[in-house]
């Protein structure tokens, strides 16, 4: 049951109005999420400038992606998941490293791998990495910047998982086709 309020652009706050009307621009359709976010202003054009600046970094779409889907698998976001499932496959992103993230699986890339665990533990552990941990992410071929990119899109990923856990978003039609329940063993 949706504890949240998913609004429309009729119904959403006045100053939610324009930044909805943007989304269907966008998306050609109103994302859920932005639905809920509506419900404040201020946190929807934070989310929405997140995603925008964490989208412009020096990661590319696989990265992009690896960052996304290991911090919504994580987080076992039922929204998230077949969204970004949606989006990885319109960023032409490879189909066997968008079902293994989704079935956290190791990846085939040892670049990729690193990346994952780098963003693992800065989840897992609240930021707290050893010199070891930073070393072998280097070793691997990133840097500082990375880092703190990863850090960037857990900021965006926690407003979308947390307020998606709260709010029980329907998952948006277009990604019913990717609907995500984590596996339990």
């Amino acid at each position: 049951m949706t504890t949240l309020k998913v609004h429309t652009i009729e119904t959403a706050p006045e100053a939610s109005k324009s930044q909805l009307e943007a989304s269907v621009k966008s998306f050609g359709m109103l994302p859920g999420l932005h639905g809920v976010l509506a419900s404040s202003p201020e946190t929807l054009e934070a989310y929405k400038n997140l995603h925008s600046l964490f989208s412009n970094t020096s990661f590319n779409a696989e990265e992009l992606t690896v960052v996304w889907q290991t911090i919504n698998v994580e987080n076992e976001c039922h929204y998230c998941v077949p969204a970004h499932t949606g989006i990885a496959h319109m960023m032409k992103v490879d189909e066997t490293l968008i079902e293994s993230l989704r079935n956290g699986t190791p990846l085939n890339n040892d670049k990729l791998q690193a990346l994952q665990d780098m963003t693992l533990k800065i989840v897992r552990n609240h930021g707290y990495v050893t010199e070891e941990d930073l070393q072998a992410f280097y070793d691997a071929g990133y840097g500082q910047q990375q880092v703190l990119e990863i850090i960037l899109g857990l900021s965006q990923k926690i407003i979308s998982n947390y307020t998606n856990h709260i709010a029980n978003t329907p998952v948006d039609e277009s990604f019913q086709k990717f609907a995500w329940k984590k596996e339990t063993v």
